[in-house]
């Protein structure tokens, strides 16, 4: 499968942005997808993830509460709709996906197959 998100950009602290990542190649239905994140200097890090069917959701504690993953199979896209942004929230932001992944690995970015390209997200404060 190929992940292409989007949706990026720079926005002030409180503001909101919405990203996307679009699937193609096989049906995103088959494929957990999460969203992971990295800054300047840092690891790769969990942000959140979503069920194949889009009713279980799972979320980093930094970001609960501000933002929110879901997925529209019928289009092939995953969302992440982001609320409330700090400075801190600043990074390269990666969908990913994988068909095989168990629940307690979700957090794990080793445990995925299939990465986008990433779409920068700046918060400036």
């Amino acid at each position: 499968v190929q992940l292409q998100a989007s949706g990026g950009g720079l926005v002030q602290a409180g503001g909101s942005l919405r990203l996307s990542c679009t699937a193609s190649g096989r049906a995103a239905s088959s494929y957990v997808m999460g969203w992971f994140r990295q800054a300047p200097g840092k690891e790769r890090e969990f942000v959140a993830a979503i069920s194949r069917s889009g009713f279980s959701t799972y979320y980093a504690d930094s970001v609960k509460g501000r933002f929110t993953i879901s997925r529209d199979n019928a289009k092939n896209t995953v969302y992440l709709q982001m609320n409330s942004l700090k400075p801190e929230d600043t990074a390269v932001y990666y969908c990913t996906a994988d068909r095989g992944i168990i629940q307690s690995a979700f957090r794990n970015s080793a445990e995925y197959d299939y990465w986008g390209q990433g779409t920068q997200v700046t918060v400036s404060s």
